[in-house]
């Protein structure tokens, strides 16, 4: 087993992962008579997306000797309706300017072609952009 999900009520839930005991909360969001106080359950698999990417990126970089620390991924989250629905997501990543053309293009890859991106449903729309600016 991988973790446990428990209902709090009031429309929320504590994800614990069981390996680390590490755990998370999650809120229905206001759009669906949530409080948002948290991350959504859509929230997270938008957030999962860009965290896969990065993981993914940071694997290839190491055997790259390419330092990627302190990059970061913004992510915009659309919702579509009947039935409610991620429809698209947006991730913008933020890398390290000095790395050279030819392992950007490895590292591009390598992120576009991570677990997550490959798990999601093929009708959700992913418009993934790379700056190199940092």
């Amino acid at each position: 087993m991988t973790s446990k999900v428990t209902y709090n009520g009031s429309l929320r839930t504590t994800s614990l992962h069981l390996r680390s005991g590490n755990e998370f909360i999650t809120d229905a969001p206001v759009d669906n008579n949530g409080k948002g106080e948290a991350f959504s359950p859509t929230d997270t698999v938008a957030t999962g997306l860009a965290s896969c990417m990065i993981t993914m990126m940071g694997i290839k970089a190491r055997d790259l000797e390419v330092d990627l620390e302190g990059s970061t991924a913004e992510i915009t989250k659309h919702m579509a309706a009947n039935p409610r629905r991620i429809s698209k997501i947006e991730v913008k990543l933020e890398l390290p300017e000095a790395v050279s053309e030819k392992h950007r293009k490895i590292l591009t890859h390598t992120a576009n072609t991570c677990p997550v991106h490959y798990s999601l449903h093929p009708d959700i729309e992913k418009v993934i952009e790379f700056h190199w600016v940092k």
